[in-house]
């Protein structure tokens, strides 16, 4: 049950956060437009060099996104039976391991090919999803790391919890902790304060600190009446029983 409600809380983060933004062209050039009055050739040069880069980096995301919407269909392959052999009209994949292998290529090609994108870093953080599915965990952690740091802060707490779950799942409690107790002070749309909750609770309760989850699970049942997220802790509490 605990690997299955992170995956969907993954599954759910990513739909609202990368999808979308992988079907459409950038816009956050718009931002930085340059809006000084500077006399004489000056203004030419740099509004020329301005709009040469607006126009660029457009291109080369419209680019990065097409890509990165293929990327996402081969982790949506299906796997054949052991044994079956391989169709060419019918692309499958051997094993899970080996579609995510197939996957990291294509992401870390986008991340090398379009690296100023936006693009790119929602490309990054599906090499970190593929890396820890193909067991490099220390690829997964530096990849989750560097989305987690960008200036976008949607995609940003999508790979905090992804870091944090890496973290959990690796025996590393007190750096999950941390990163879950700080999506619940930070929350966003992606991730919500009840998502990172619940997360930390499971933590605790799977981590022998059953009085912390049921203090968690109590303080979600108060904050969200009516929510499906009571559904899940009022469970969570009676496990603990």
């Amino acid at each position: 049950m605990r690997a299955e409600t992170r995956h969907q809380l993954k599954q759910d983060a990513f739909s609202r956060v990368t999808i979308g933004a992988a079907e459409r062209t950038a816009h956050w050039s718009v931002e930085h437009r340059n809006t000084l009055a500077i006399a004489g050739i000056a203004v030419a040069v740099i509004a020329a060099a301005a709009l040469g880069g607006w126009y660029y980096l457009s291109a080369q995301d419209e680019k990065a996104s097409f890509d990165l919407s293929v990327a996402v269909r081969t982790l949506d392959t299906p796997l054949r039976p052991a044994g079956t052999p391989a169709q060419p009209d019918s692309p499958s994949f051997a094993s899970a391991k080996e579609r995510a292998e197939a996957g990291k290529k294509q992401f870390q090609a986008i991340v090398d090919k379009y690296p100023h994108t936006r693009t790119a870093d929602m490309a990054r953080y599906f090499l970190g999803v593929t890396s820890e599915s193909a067991g490099d965990n220390a690829g997964a952690e530096n990849n989750f790391k560097a989305v987690a740091s960008t200036g976008n802060k949607e995609l940003a707490s999508v790979a905090k919890l992804a870091l944090a779950a890496l973290y959990s799942n690796t025996n590393r409690t007190k750096d999950a902790v941390t990163l879950y107790q700080e999506l619940i002070n930070h929350p966003t749309t992606s991730v919500s304060k009840v998502t990172a909750e619940l997360q930390l609770a499971e933590l605790y309760q799977t981590s022998n600190q059953p009085l912390d989850a049921k203090r968690l699970y109590e303080q979600v049942k108060k904050d969200n009446p009516g929510a499906d997220a009571v559904q899940i802790a009022t469970q969570k509490l009676a496990e603990l029983k």
